[in-house]
């Protein structure tokens, strides 16, 4: 290394040099250091270039005692050690700058005071020495010679900068890590090559050490600012988000409260605009938009119906038997709303998204009968959200529509009243939220029932599943007139949301189904059941055995058949219910007349009721007693509870199949399925189960995103018979079928039925294993299947 700078140290001087000066004319012209720093920086890299200049020129000149030579070697070596305790005073300068302006210390500690006089001695010490040789010397052939104090001239570069660490290191907190780390080397790099110097005579490797922590002064000074200007400038957009985060709540704010004040006009509409807004900002997420962009759609959503402050009080709530002019206001209430919002120039989506949020993906809507995607895709977005909380919410002129008539709304309105898309996000996220209710919904069973009149008051109904419940609660009559009959009792029904109904609208609408209605003493009425079998056991027992109070009501449920123990003081009564089929649902409500049912509680037994554990007292109603083919026929009354076996899918499919929707179905997805998948036996949900694709032949698409990759087309063609005919002819029966075509890991399934074609490419993630295709449903009986490799 030393022979190496021996050799070079010319160059490698005068590199050094240019370096130097070219820093401090960049500093010149520099402007983000502050005026007084700037100069302190230059003066530093300046000494340095000339120290090293100067110790070049002794170098060049030494031994050369002839005019110029004699001269500047005198010249060069006397600036070489001058200028390095002007280095250290320089140094000095900018320590002290940096406590004042970072530190913000008042009082400079004496030690940088100290160092300020000692370089100053330093500097004088040089002098003297020119008279009495105490540092070097020069001999008549102009050759530099050490002199006898020698050392004495390290003491400024060396202890002063040991004093001035010790003023860094006590205020290193004020600076910023860089410019401690550049301070640091800047001090002890040049002590520790002034020892190596000691011991290499011959080379000026302090000099150059001096010279590259200038540069490094430098470079970590520009550093440094860089990093306060990130950090400056962090701050400034934290500052600048939260400002608009303040400003983003205002607007919220004072949006919310708005719309809450025009909402307050009509009692069955309080809330509405916020419900649909957070329905829309799902959607629009669904669709892939950014945050702000979903945001956007909430706020237009939020405020698409402000129009109703101006439609009179007459008008508010109505729907039905409006007259020519009153429904033209009705109409005109999204152009109201695109008036007033149009006055938010700095969101003009907020009146567009409410003028064009009544208009039809049909094109006959209003108020100006657009069509298809020419309407904003923002207004389709809202329409929807709006629709679905609407549906979904109690009216003046009816009460809320449950999840099954919504979904089938937004199915059958797909692509007539709304974007086709849109409506299926808004399905799957109907799914996705009713699942999870279904998982997580505890439903709040009442613990304490007053009935009076009979069936004034009915529990929400208890479900019955082919895991055992038990019921038990306390009853005792009220206090009646002598004579009153008092007793409680229970019915068992089917409705949408587990509620029994006698009004013929809400019978119509959540599909409720009344199997009949049972008493403890065995007495009972039949209303939909196909048969029920009732046995009364008289308890001899002590009643206190039950409490004079206590009732029990266990029961369970396999297939069609329920069976219901009801237990009293007085009487055991076993009862066997028939179902009209498999496909209904089964709940037991506790009421009674003129009692109090009290400490009212349900458990799950943990037993579960399998085959033949209740006694079948009519046959199943079977729907696929027909002719079978390639393999066997199959019933499914409830949905994905059957299907057939697997089909492998080695080469292209065609099957073919006959189907017919039971007399119990009643919405169009109520039809068979196609499902591709894999497992170890080839069966649906069998070991190692992993579904690629569920298509239903309505028109839905459901994919296993964990095993595959779908791209999903559905047309309707003008074959299409419309969703009620549709029905009807699936009721009815009907010839269908599907194709298979495999190339690689990509399986294509196709399908054209009633005017309804669907076309299914499946990306499967792993294609070593063998796929499967088979046929499920939902209360559908499939029959006649037929396989051929095309």
């Amino acid at each position: 290394m030393f022979e190496f700078i021996r050799t070079n140290q010319m160059n490698i001087m005068f590199i050094l040099s240019v370096a130097c000066m070219t820093i401090a004319i960049l500093l010149l012209i520099t402007d983000f250091i502050s005026k007084r720093r700037k100069w302190i920086l230059i003066m530093m890299e300046l000494t340095a270039t000339f120290l090293l200049y100067f110790d070049r020129m002794a170098y060049v000149y030494s031994g050369k005692p002839e005019g110029v030579g004699y001269v500047m070697s005198r010249v060069s070596n006397f600036a070489v050690f001058f200028l390095t305790s002007v280095i250290v005073w320089v140094f000095n300068r900018y320590l002290r700058d940096l406590l004042q302006v970072e530190g913000k210390v008042e009082k400079i500690p004496k030690r940088v005071q100290f160092v300020n006089v000692a370089s100053i001695m330093g500097m004088i010490m040089v002098v003297i020495s020119q008279f009495t040789h105490w540092y070097y010397s020069i001999d008549d052939n102009n050759i530099y010679h050490r002199g006898p104090l020698f050392l004495l001239c390290y003491v400024v570069p060396v202890i002063c900068p040991l004093v001035q660490y010790t003023v860094v290191h006590e205020y290193r907190k004020s600076f910023g890590k860089l410019i401690y780390t550049a301070l640091s080397l800047y001090i002890f790099v040049p002590i520790v090559v002034a020892i190596i110097q000691i011991f290499a005579y011959g080379i000026s490797i302090v000099n150059m050490a001096m010279v590259i922590v200038s540069i490094l002064m430098y470079v970590f000074a520009h550093l440094d600012i860089n990093q306060t200007v990130k950090c400056a400038h962090k701050l400034e957009m934290n500052e600048l988000q939260e400002e608009k985060k303040s400003m983003k709540r205002l607007f919220n704010q004072t949006a919310t409260a708005f719309v809450i004040a025009v909402e307050k006009r009509d009692a069955y509409a309080e809330g509405h605009a916020e419900r649909a807004a957070d329905y829309a900002r799902k959607l629009a997420v669904m669709l892939g938009k950014n945050e702000e962009q979903a945001d956007e759609v909430y706020y237009a959503a939020l405020l698409h119906d402000v129009g109703m402050i101006a439609i009179p009080d007459s008008l508010i709530g109505r729907k039905d038997n409006l007259t020519e002019e009153e429904l033209a206001i009705q109409k005109n209430r999204p152009i109201i709303s695109g008036e007033i919002l149009a006055n938010i120039k700095e969101y003009p989506y907020l009146r567009e998204a409410a003028l064009y949020c009544h208009e039809r993906y049909d094109g006959t809507g209003y108020p100006t009968g657009m069509k298809g995607k020419t309407i904003p895709e923002i207004a389709r977005i809202i329409a929807v959200a709006d629709a679905f909380d609407s549906m979904t919410s109690q009216k003046q002129y009816r009460d809320a529509l449950p999840y099954l008539i919504v979904r089938e709304e937004f199915i059958k309105e797909a692509g007539s009243r709304f974007d086709p898309d849109i409506a299926d996000l808004m399905v799957q996220l109907m799914d996705r939220e009713h699942t999870h209710e279904e998982q997580s919904e505890v439903h709040q069973l009442q613990d304490h029932l007053s009935c009076n009149e009979y069936r004034e008051e009915v529990t929400v109904g208890i479900p019955l599943g082919t895991e055992a419940i038990q019921i038990m609660f306390t009853c005792k009559p009220k206090n009646t007139a002598t004579g009153q009959f008092s007793s409680p009792s229970i019915i068992l029904f089917d409705s949408y949301d587990r509620q029994v109904h006698d009004n013929q609208k809400a019978i119509e609408a959540y599909h409720y189904v009344e199997y009949g209605e049972i008493w403890f003493d065995g007495h009972y009425v039949s209303t939909s059941a196909r048969n029920i079998e009732v046995n009364v056991t008289e308890n001899h027992a002590d009643p206190s055995e039950y409490g004079a109070e206590q009732y029990i009501v266990s029961g369970g449920r396999f297939e069609d058949h329920v069976s219901i123990t009801m237990t009293s003081a007085k009487y055991t009564v076993d009862i066997i219910i028939a179902l009209p089929d498999k496909s209904k649902a089964s709940y037991i409500g506790l009421t009674g007349e003129h009692c109090e049912l009290e400490q009212i509680s349900v458990e799950l037994t943990g037993v579960h009721v399998t085959e033949g554990e209740i006694k079948k007292i009519v046959e199943a109603i079977n729907y696929i007693d027909r002719m079978e083919s390639d393999i066997p026929n199959v019933q499914i009354d409830r949905p994905r509870i059957a299907s057939t076996e697997g089909i492998p899918v080695k080469e292209d499919l065609h099957v073919a199949f006959h189907t017919m929707s039971l007399p119990s179905a009643s919405h169009m997805w109520q039809c068979p399925y196609i499902i591709l998948f894999y497992s170890d036996d080839g069966r649906v949900n069998g070991k190692g189960y992993e579904e690629y694709v569920l298509l239903k032949l309505n028109g839905e698409e459901t994919g296993g995103e964990d095993y595959a990759e779908n791209k999903f087309i559905m047309k309707k063609s003008e074959d299409f018979p419309g969703w009620e005919q549709w029905k009807e002819i699936n009721k009815v029966g009907m010839e269908s079928a599907f194709d298979v075509m495999r190339k690689g890991n990509h399986v294509t399934i196709s399908t054209n039925n009633l005017g309804i074609y669907m076309e299914n490419t499946t990306i499967m993630k792993d294609a070593s294993k063998p796929v499967y295709v088979a046929l499920t449903g939902d209360q559908v009986a499939l029959t006649d299947i037929r396989i051929r490799n095309r």
